[in-house]
């Protein structure tokens, strides 16, 4: 379990350090995008045979809700998560923490970031389930949480992630938003693990992929 769970610290600490130091950095809306997607793509080619990189507390905990993570891997996982993204926002000065942008109230905000969260698990899952190639799931995974940040980062910063909202958010003295962060993407996440149960899609999940 140390070997997963440190698997899960330097994958997520990767995705924070590179995706939020590039927004420090003061790299356009696209690069700042293609640096999240990048990492992500990264996190899995390197980490994914260890632990499966989930890099993320809302995968993991709809992971277990799908039955491809056991229960007493959960905590590990997500405070390991945690943990990588708070030393990667120190290592970058908390830059890039998650906000809602003017004009967005909070129930709009909240019903995006559930959304995105939602689509971004629902591709990890479709994806697992039809390829055991390593790179065209870390790269389809990459994809999306590009896009996605793309697409919706201009309105609430597009976390789709506890840990990359904790991180620097906790860093930057921004805690207010934090729970707004958890509890959307977590619920995101779970509505997808939900609706793949009740469709039946549960196929055989890649060896690169599943816990082990």
């Amino acid at each position: 379990m140390w070997k997963r769970a440190g698997a899960e610290l330097l994958g997520t600490a990767l995705m924070v350090a590179v995706g939020c130091g590039s927004i420090g950095y003061g790299a356009s809306t696209a690069v700042v995008c293609l640096s999240f997607g990048v990492a992500v793509t990264i996190a899995i080619l390197i980490f994914g045979p260890i632990s499966g990189a989930h890099i993320n507390p809302a995968v993991s905990i709809a992971f277990y809700r799908h039955g491809n993570l056991e229960k007493n891997a959960v905590l590990p996982y997500v405070c390991a998560q945690i943990i990588g993204a708070l030393i990667a926002a120190v290592a970058i000065s908390g830059a890039g923490p998650t906000t809602i942008s003017t004009g967005y109230s909070y129930t709009s905000a909240f019903i995006i970031e559930v959304f995105i969260t939602f689509v971004l698990m629902a591709n990890i899952l479709w994806i697992i389930s039809k390829s055991e190639n390593r790179i065209i799931v870390s790269s389809w995974i990459g994809g999306c949480v590009a896009i996605l940040a793309f697409l919706f980062g201009p309105a609430t910063g597009a976390s789709m992630n506890p840990a990359r909202t904790i991180g620097p958010n906790l860093i930057s003295e921004l805690y207010s938003s934090i729970p707004f962060y958890i509890l959307s993407t977590i619920i995101g996440a779970w509505l997808a693990a939900e609706l793949f149960l009740k469709i039946g899609y549960q196929e055989k999940i890649s060896d690169d992929i599943k816990n082990r």
